[in-house]
């Protein structure tokens, strides 16, 4: 299945914590680079909250197989749909992902490996905590492939001028740069990454269920963003591209080689 769910055992466990379901991993498999097409979103939605509304599960882990953790939607069911659905489907299914992750009713640690690119900064910036390999970088291309959108999740995890610099630019930063700003956990091997987030989870499993359940509703209700209004008005402009051909114009050169822009 492209989108899986199984129970990791935990690294420690307290005589309180649930025998074998406490953390539930959420895998993304969609070979070759984990972009995912509409239903994939959907599915990978229907998993997180599955596995939160558990009350077994006390921390979800959300990983993905592969060269990289995520590189955002399929751009080339795009390019054969001659109409509007796909991108409307997209919009929905990234919405639906990014909220699932957001109100998940357990915290979540995202492990990212490779490229986290344009739907993958939606995942992770929702995400209660992340770690992540050396090797891993994070971005937004949307300006290169004819989108606009998830500005709102990459300002959780830089300062807000390297995010516009970075949206303006498409440019990556590093896990090592992003563990710097202080929203990369930790940052460790690629053979060692999922360990590394079980052992986080593991921590987190261990406090009380319920109390965890509640801090987590806790944290989403101080935020200073509303992340969910915040990124629907983000794709409302997507859209707008869209409709004045500037996003078909865009989309046309992905896979070609760079050219200079006029």
């Amino acid at each position: 299945m492209p989108v899986s769910l199984s129970f990791a055992e935990a690294a420690e466990r307290s005589q309180s914590a649930p025998t074998g379901k406490a953390i539930a991993v959420v895998d993304v498999d969609y070979a070759p680079v984990n972009a995912l097409p509409v239903q994939g979103w959907y599915d990978l939605a229907d998993t997180v909250r599955a596995a939160g509304r558990d009350p077994e599960v006390r921390c979800v882990v959300l990983t993905a197989a592969g060269r990289g953790f995520n590189a955002g939607v399929d751009i080339k069911e795009m390019q054969r749909d001659s109409g509007h659905a796909a991108l409307i489907g997209a919009n929905r299914g990234c919405a639906a992902a990014f909220a699932a992750v957001y109100e998940c009713e357990v915290p979540v640690v995202a492990a990212v490996q490779g490229f986290c690119l344009g739907g993958g900064i939606g995942l992770v910036g929702n995400a209660d905590a992340i770690v992540a390999s050396d090797d891993a970088t994070f971005g937004l291309p949307e300006l290169d492939r004819g989108a606009l959108g998830a500005a709102t999740h990459l300002a959780r995890l830089v300062p807000q001028h390297l995010m516009r610099a970075l949206y303006y630019t498409s440019r990556t930063v590093t896990a090592a740069e992003l563990h710097a700003h202080g929203s990369v956990w930790k940052v460790v091997p690629r053979d060692e990454l999922r360990a590394c987030a079980v052992q986080l989870a593991s921590e987190i499993a261990r406090k009380d269920g319920s109390l965890l359940r509640l801090a987590k509703a806790a944290l989403n209700g101080i935020d200073p963003v509303d992340v969910r209004r915040s990124y629907r008005f983000e794709q409302g402009f997507t859209f707008e591209a869209n409709l004045s051909g500037v996003a078909d114009r865009v989309r046309s050169t992905f896979g070609a080689p760079q050219q200079e822009a006029r």
